[in-house]
């Protein structure tokens, strides 16, 4: 460190300081406060999907459609 020089030392120190202090800060702030992380999250647009659309039949229904099908062809 003597080649360094303390002036550069201290400065050092301080951003280290200050690298580990601001995260270990806004953790402590959002997790004892959850209405602060609510009035952050709120400002975020997230992904809006489109309102859901009619469900697909399901399989038995498909079958028996595929059955009178069957008869009608049979039929002709």
């Amino acid at each position: 460190m003597s080649s360094v020089g303390t002036s550069k030392g201290i400065l050092e120190i301080a951003k280290f300081g200050l690298y580990v202090s601001i995260p270990i800060v806004l953790m402590y702030t959002f997790a004892n406060n959850s209405k602060n992380i609510q009035k952050f999250m709120g400002n975020r647009s997230y992904i809006v999907y489109p309102p859901e659309g009619p469900r697909p039949q399901s399989p038995e229904e498909l079958r028996e459609m595929a059955r009178e099908l069957a008869r009608k062809n049979k039929a002709r």
